[in-house]
């Protein structure tokens, strides 16, 4: 009898490397449906994201008339939690357990968390939107249950990403991690756009209960998803666990320092904070900046987090090819910060007589840059880390950029707040003021990278790829 789900799986293996960026790190020990199984965590991630920073932050801004500052500080709650993801990769790392795990332990607690946030939240919605029974509770009840639902959803994302990167890296070759976790960050854009298209389905129209729906639905997807992500993916093993019970461990402040002093370490990680900083500001503020602007509906606006995602992959896509090909990374950052600029432009022009297209071109073009920028910066970072911290290494690489991403995010609508307090000023002028900043921060980024990459060479065409991508060559392996 003709086995279809055999026939099934062998072609989306066979079409999953030609069609599918990072698809060529799977093996026959590791076969792409196992990793892709495994990245269902980057899909809750994602579907966490849209639903945060997309649909709730207009509904509140706009249908709910919570002030912009509070609602960007609601959202850079997870903030909090942001520098101690260089702590949970270390842990992760060195985790002790009776039964050799290390990754599944912290990746379930993340979940708890994330489904804990979910269930408070439809709670805290309807004390702000005054919905049924609670048209008279104190708005300011509301507002804390949300901030609380915000900290408990943010603080299980950097948890669940963190390890599972960690994870994913584990079952994996050395010179094959940047991929596997390239690979994870495609799904995690396949996530977001596929949860900004069924959110906004879902919400046209829309209503207070049917968005508390739709948030119920997302936490029972998350628990769902991401038990079934973990499944067998991390073997029991006492051995191990009888090997970290002897091993001798490296304090973590010892192991950040260390890390921290390679040879520019420093001056990466101040080039991931400014274009963090520049492409996170509009997070908050890009489909307020529609539904007001431009006059755009609910469902519209949470269709942008599908474009901007989609552009993001694409620029995943860009970067895995010119990477490949053995292009420096840092260089490969640059272009991505440069690409925000027309990207923005065309964002502030639309106010000013540009219209929805042009609109629609600069949210593009700035996904395109974000996943130029931030594939080659987590490849340079992954590079310089030491042989057994990846772990850490992916942690700080986090630590900087939800750190940054957090800050842009309540900065972005704290100036909104105030530049609108201004007498005259219309209600796009706050809109256009942090977009300028975004443009000034990516300049940043690229002065500061530059010296980076000035005066390196472009690597020989007889290399092999994968020594042109490690950045340094390879030692050879005797087969015996």
């Amino acid at each position: 009898m003709f086995n279809y789900r055999s026939f099934a799986l062998r072609k989306l293996t066979s079409i999953g490397p030609k069609y599918l960026p990072f698809a060529d790190v799977a093996t026959d020990e590791v076969p792409l449906t196992r990793l892709l199984r495994l990245s269902l965590f980057q899909v809750t991630v994602g579907m966490a994201l849209v639903l945060l920073i997309g649909t709730l932050n207009r509904v509140m801004i706009v249908e709910l008339a919570v002030p912009a500052s509070v609602v960007a500080i609601m959202l850079a709650m997870p903030l909090l939690f942001a520098p101690l993801r260089a702590l949970i990769g270390y842990r992760s790392d060195t985790h002790r357990s009776a039964l050799g795990l290390r990754r599944v332990p912290y990746i379930w607690k993340g979940t708890m968390y994330q489904f804990g946030g979910f269930a408070v939240m439809p709670f805290a919605l309807l004390v702000l939107s005054g919905f049924g029974e609670a048209v008279d509770a104190p708005r300011w009840i509301g507002m804390s249950a949300a901030a609380l639902a915000f900290l408990l959803v943010g603080a299980g994302l950097h948890m669940v990403q963190t390890v599972g990167l960690a994870l994913a890296t584990d079952l994996v070759r050395d010179e094959d991690q940047p991929k596997v976790v390239g690979l994870m960050y495609v799904m995690l854009l396949f996530g977001m756009v596929g949860s900004a298209l069924v959110f906004g389905a879902l919400l046209e129209p829309y209503s207070p209960a049917r968005l508390i729906q739709v948030i119920q639905g997302a936490a029972v997807v998350t628990v769902g998803l991401n038990m079934l992500a973990l499944w067998k993916q991390e073997a029991r093993d006492r051995d191990r666990a009888a090997r970290m019970d002897r091993a001798v461990h490296v304090p973590f402040e010892t192991a950040l320092r260390g890390i921290s002093s390679r040879p520019g370490m420093l001056r990466l990680l101040v080039v991931i904070a400014f274009g963090t900083f520049g492409y996170g500001m509009a997070d908050v503020l890009l489909e307020p900046y529609g539904g007001q602007a431009l006059g755009l509906s609910v469902a519209d606006t949470t269709k942008l987090t599908a474009l901007l995602a989609g552009g993001t992959l694409i620029g995943f896509g860009i970067a895995s090819r010119v990477l490949a090909q053995g292009t420096e990374p840092r260089r490969v950052g640059i272009l991505g910060a440069l690409i925000g600029l027309p990207g923005f432009g065309a964002i502030i022009a639309a106010s000013l007589g540009g219209g929805i297209l042009a609109f629609l071109v600069g949210v593009l073009l700035t996904g395109v840059g974000a996943g130029l920028f931030g594939h080659a910066t987590l490849t340079a970072t992954m590079r310089a880390a030491p042989k057994g911290q990846i772990g850490l290494a992916l942690g700080l690489w986090g630590a900087v950029q939800a750190t940054c991403a957090g800050l842009a995010v309540a900065l972005a609508g704290i100036v909104r707040d105030v530049v609108l307090g201004g007498a005259g000023l219309s209600v796009t002028t706050p809109y256009l003021v942090v977009f300028m900043i975004e443009l000034v921060m990516l300049a940043l980024a690229v002065l500061v990278a530059l010296p980076m990459v000035a005066g390196t060479r472009k690597p020989q065409s007889g290399a092999p790829v994968a020594q042109q991508a490690a950045g340094t060559e390879q030692p050879s392996v005797e087969v015996t």
